[in-house]
């Protein structure tokens, strides 16, 4: 368990190194796996992409169709993260007004009800849609398809060195959280579920996450 302090969750575990899965086999058929992935994903949801387009152009004809935000990746790089648009086009300006119903503990934002999202964008975030855009991610390297999610910035801020571990690998498209029932875990146990992949990720672990996460 962790507890609060001075914003930052201090966790009561000790920081140890973290004994990576680095072996060239792991990492190259994974890199693979992201690629062919990424590409037949694309290919696949082509016409999917386009009418996602549409309705959101219809709904906020004035507003850009992806939202491009600034993510944390691996070794703390930044990248630029893809997403449809679910959102007014000026969510992040009103952002700071929202923070005082903030539902989530730790260094993550969570709103069920969050005004800031569109009729279009509360569809394709019930079903993830929403997420499609990071195969691009994938395909340039910046993210693989099963990993921690990469966190915003002012969420890195509040990590504490432990929490930081979370940022060793290449941040995923899908990973344990989640699998887990994401919107009823808090940020510690989002970042112990992320260090148990990290310490016991392999392609067999790879696939069966990407299974449960289109089952889910």
């Amino acid at each position: 368990m962790s507890e609060l302090s001075n914003g930052k969750y201090i966790p009561h575990q000790d920081v140890s190194e973290l004994d990576l899965n680095e072996s060239n086999f792991y990492l190259i058929t994974k890199r693979l796996i992201d690629i062919i992935g990424a590409l037949f994903g694309l290919v696949l949801f082509s016409f999917l992409f386009l009418i996602i387009a549409i309705a959101i152009k219809i709904e906020d004809p004035k507003g850009p169709i992806f939202f491009i935000q600034t993510r944390i990746g691996k070794g703390e790089k930044s990248f630029k993260m893809l997403k449809f648009r679910s959102m007014v086009s000026n969510a992040e300006d009103i952002l700071s007004d929202l923070l005082e119903y903030n539902e989530a503990q730790g260094a993550m934002f969570k709103m069920k009800e969050d005004p800031r999202v569109t009729r279009v964008g509360r569809f394709i975030r019930r079903t993830s849609i929403d997420e499609l855009p990071q195969l691009l991610n994938v395909l340039k390297g910046d993210m693989s398809l099963v990993g921690p999610r990469p966190p915003l910035p002012r969420e890195v801020d509040l990590y504490t060195d432990y929490d930081k571990q979370r940022l060793l690998v290449t941040p995923g498209c899908t990973g344990l959280w989640q699998i887990s029932g994401r919107s009823n875990i808090g940020f510690a146990e989002m970042v112990q579920l992320d260090l148990n992949y990290i310490r016991n990720r392999n392609i067999r672990k790879d696939i069966m996450i990407m299974i449960h996460h289109h089952i889910l």
